[in-house]
This record gives structure tokens, sequence and C-alpha cells, in this order.
């Protein structure tokens, strides 16, 4: 099987790589690391955060070369810890002499590795902790949430930012040259807004383009038909996922219908789940809108997606945006709620006021249980140690 396009084109030093210049530039902590590793022999176990094609695993490989280091690959998605272990074991020196083992300790890539469960990330802990191994993984997703304290701890998080268009020009330029064919404008301006700063899918769009025609010149069709559909980044239970969600309700919120829209067609045709969008906005009507009518319009497009499904219920879903972004916002009812949980949490259960508790038996009657109740009164009926608290505060 020939190699693919986006392999043989990867880079194998610094000077190559394109992009990440805060990590990998004159003054980047990657850079610094590896420069003092000559003279301290100190690397870091390190996470890569970043979205796909952003150079995560490249950037390992170039770190294992200059260091100089036996290099492990491994993907989450198929691997054990496990095997890991074994690897770890067979590589390990037979000695307890500290300086010698992180010496030649080797370097473990884990791809994915936000796919290993929390027993698998156990398992990596005191390997990395007594510095058997020096341990790379990489992720899409936020290691906050998919990587256990402990580990993080460990470790240090560097973050990779999607390439910028000037950044692609580059590598496009490379790849269009390996392959010894032109592109024509428009066709190139498709392509790299289409693959939304993932360099590893603008190669292999290039790399089908160039094999489904025997023209030398692409032009747009040929890029239309090698994508297939426009690549949208957003992985449905992950970072992605939570960043547009809180831009749709953040949109909504500030009265922006324009950007609710947008926010809410890049869910729509990325697949997100309708009756999700559709919660959110019920919660979003409780929580933001001054009008109860809000509740019901809600309501009424989760009960559309429910009934009608994609593709027309995303009609319904912009027409609830619209309204509820467009609706005069109040949020005096939550924020009301919030502070009287707030209390609930600092003081506990405190004593109900006696004159409001239900006297069903003669001895609670004795008791004062109900005693000098009036459904009218204008008194306080919050515990005594809240009496002179106020929670709601009408909007004007």
């Amino acid at each position: 099987m020939a190699q693919p396009l986006a392999e043989k084109l990867r880079p194998n030093t610094l000077a190559d790589f394109v992009g990440q210049e805060h990590l990998v530039g004159k003054n980047g902590i990657v850079r610094k690391l590896l420069t003092n590793q000559l003279t301290n022999n100190y690397f870091p176990s390190l996470i890569f955060w970043g979205p796909p094609g952003s150079g995560k695993t490249t950037l390992a490989r170039i770190v294992a070369s200059k260091l100089k280091r036996e290099f492990f690959e491994f993907s989450a998605v198929n691997t054990s810890a496990r095997d890991i272990e074994k690897i770890i074991k067979s590589n390990s020196p037979k000695t307890m002499n500290y300086e010698l083992i992180t010496k030649n300790s080797p370097i473990v890539f884990i791809d994915e590795i936000h796919r290993f469960n929390k027993a698998q990330q156990d398992k990596l802990l005191p390997h990395v902790e007594r510095g058997n191994i020096i341990l790379i993984g990489a992720t899409t997703e936020n290691p906050s949430f998919e990587v256990i304290g402990p580990l993080l701890s460990r470790t240090r998080v560097l973050v990779l930012k999607r390439l910028e268009d000037k950044e692609l020009e580059i590598i496009f330029k490379k790849a269009v040259k390996y392959l010894k064919i032109k592109v024509e404008p428009k066709a190139k301006r498709f392509l790299t807004d289409s693959s939304n700063g993932d360099a590893r899918v603008l190669l292999n769009v290039l790399e089908i383009a160039s094999n489904i025609t025997k023209h030398h010149t692409l032009v747009t069709k040929h890029v239309e038909v090698a994508l297939q559909r426009r690549q949208l980044t957003f992985d449905r239970r992950g970072e992605e996922f939570y960043n547009t969600i809180s831009a749709f309700i953040k949109s909504m919120r500030a009265s922006n219908v324009d950007a609710a829209l947008y926010y809410l067609a890049r869910m729509v045709e990325a697949g997100q789940d309708p009756l999700y969008i559709a919660r959110r906005m019920v919660v979003f009507a409780s929580e933001d809108v001054a009008s109860p009518t809000a509740l019901v319009v809600a309501n009424a497009v989760f009960q559309a997606c429910q009934q009608i499904g994609y593709p027309e219920c995303q009609e319904n879903l912009a027409a609830g945006a619209i309204y509820l972004a467009t609706a005069k916002k109040d949020r005096s009812a939550y924020d009301a709620y919030m502070k009287a949980l707030g209390d609930v949490k600092k003081n506990g259960n405190l004593p109900i006021p006696m004159q409001i508790l239900n006297a069903p038996t003669k001895l609670m009657k004795v008791l004062g249980y109900g005693k000098s109740y009036d459904k009218y009164t204008k008194e306080s009926l919050l515990p005594e140690k809240l009496k002179n608290k106020r929670y709601y505060q009408k909007s004007l």
C-alpha cells in the first residue's frame, strides 16, 4: 500500500515544522527544553492538546529524534495499558540508579490519550513519576476533563493552535510541488477554507483530487469531489461541542440573532442531536427570558423535533432561536433562586417558622404548630436567621 501524502511530507526537524510558533519558535518552550536538555538531561512528560491536523504527532516524533531516545508510538484507540507496560518493562535499565534510568528512559507517545479510562491512565502514573518513561500524550479534548488529575500534575499541558491560512499555504506549496500539479486560485481558496485549519485534511484532499483526474490543473469541482463535503471540526462530546453550544446560548442571551443562527447552523450541519439543542433552549427560556410564553415556545420546538426529526426540524430550531434571541431578557427569577439555593447550602435545614407548620394533631396544636397563621400576612415566612433576606428583585 502506498504511503499517504501526509506521511511523505511529514517534517522531521523543527526547522521544517509548520505552525505552533509559540511552542517551537525562538522563545518557544519546546525549543528551550530541547536545547537545555543537552546540559541538564531534563525533559518533562507532556500532553499536547490541540485540534486535528495541528502537528501533535509530528512534534512528538521530532522531540524523540532530537533527544535521540527510543520512541514507542501507540494509539489509545487500539492499545491497552498492558501493551505499554510490556514495552516499558523490556526497555527499563536493570538498575536503581535514578540518573541512569532517566538518562535512558524511552519516549512513549500515546495518541488520543483521552480514550484511556481512569484505570488505564492510573497504570501510567508510577512509570511517569519514577522517570521510567517520558510520556507524551496527544488529545483533541480538554485535558482538564479527560485526563486524570494525578497524571495532569505530573505532566505539562501544551496547547497547539489550529493552523492559520498562511501556515496552510506553506504546506499547500510543498504538496503541489511534490504532486507536480497546479491548482486554480478559487479551488485553492475552497480547499483552504474546507480544511478548517487541519493540515491532514488539506493533504488528503489534494492527493485524492490529483488522482481522480487526468488534468494537471485542479479546479473547484475536483476539490469538491475529493472532499465530498466541507470538513467541520465538531466532536459531539468534545471541547469544540461545548464551545459551540456555549456560543449559541450566549448569542441568544445577548439578543444577537445572526450569531445565534450561525452557531445553530454549525451544530445542525455537524449532526448534533436536535433534542439536545432543543433542551438547552427550554432551559434558556426559563433562565433568561422575561415572558412565560418563551417556555411554551421552547417546549413546542422540543416536541416538534421529537415528532419530525432532521432535516425539517432544523427549521423549528431556527424559528425558536430567533424568538428567544429577540425576546426581552430577564434573569431575575433564575438569580433569585440561585441566591436561595446558596443559603440552603450554607445554612442547611433551618427551623421553619411555627406559624406555617401544619398541625394535623391536637398535640401539635398545643405545641404551637400553625398558631397565628394568616394567609394574608405581610411578615416574612423565612426561617428566623434569614427573615430579612430578599432574593427576588423584579426587573423594571
